[in-house]
């Protein structure tokens, strides 16, 4: 193995430096798509975890040569890596969020697990895994809403809605009134004043329903009514 003079322990090469590399990129790549999602965790957070994971099993193979002594001093590699699971645990809870029966922020803490696992395969030199693992995380972030909404067209479930309205026009009123009028009924509501640079003061309002029609198409009717600014779907578990 090729080493760089920067130590003591061995493990300080090129080849290493490329696994680091590897859980950088991969990792960026999962950041990315939660940063443009406008997640509560993106760019940064991912690609920090899946780094800082990569060097910790770095660490865990190479970090100890320089006291291994055979037959006297023998440590096991893999404890270290395996505080890496119990340790992001720390972070995930820090981005979920209950408010009643709501829960937020659940998939992107298990994104925030996903990409510390992947930096963990890039740092124990096993990067096809954790390629794999990074388009597995893509297949079930694009691939598997539409085969939920497809499974479960024609079920009853709930559904979060975000709508943000002029505050002071009856608008509130329009939109519950949208809201029964295709069958939907409401479970919960949540207003809170909207941060924004226009003189006219605006109200993000987050509804639970709950109805059989697909929620997509409530979405439509709400965004073309008076007053409403924007409207999308919430997913509680995000």
């Amino acid at each position: 193995m090729t080493v760089l003079a920067l130590g003591e322990p061995t493990g300080q090469g090129w080849p290493q430096i490329g696994e680091l590399a590897a859980a950088l990129v991969l990792c960026s790549l999962i950041g990315l798509e939660r940063q443009l999602r406008q997640k509560s965790a993106g760019l940064r957070t991912h690609s920090l975890v899946g780094l800082g994971s990569a060097l910790f099993v770095l660490i865990s193979k190479y970090g100890f040569t320089d006291v291994l002594v055979k037959g006297e001093v023998v440590l096991d590699p893999s404890r270290l890596a395996a505080q890496i699971v119990s340790g992001i645990g720390f972070i995930g809870g820090g981005l979920i969020f209950v408010r009643k029966d709501i829960v937020r922020g659940l998939t992107t803490a298990a994104v925030v697990w996903v990409a510390a696992a992947i930096g963990a395969a890039c740092g124990a030199g096993l990067p096809v895994l954790a390629a794999a693992v990074t388009a597995a995380h893509f297949l079930v972030v694009y691939g598997y809403p539409p085969l939920v909404r497809l499974v479960t067209r024609n079920a009853w479930g709930s559904a979060g809605i975000r709508v943000r309205y002029l505050d002071g026009q009856g608008v509130l009123r329009d939109i519950l009134r949208a809201v029964t009028q295709r069958g939907f009924s409401v479970l919960e509501v949540d207003t809170e004043r909207a941060a924004s640079n226009d003189e006219r003061p605006a109200i993000d309002l987050v509804l639970r329903v709950a109805g059989r029609p697909p929620a997509h198409e409530l979405v439509s009717a709400l965004a073309e009514l008076d007053g409403v600014r924007s409207v999308a779907t919430v997913d509680a578990g995000d």
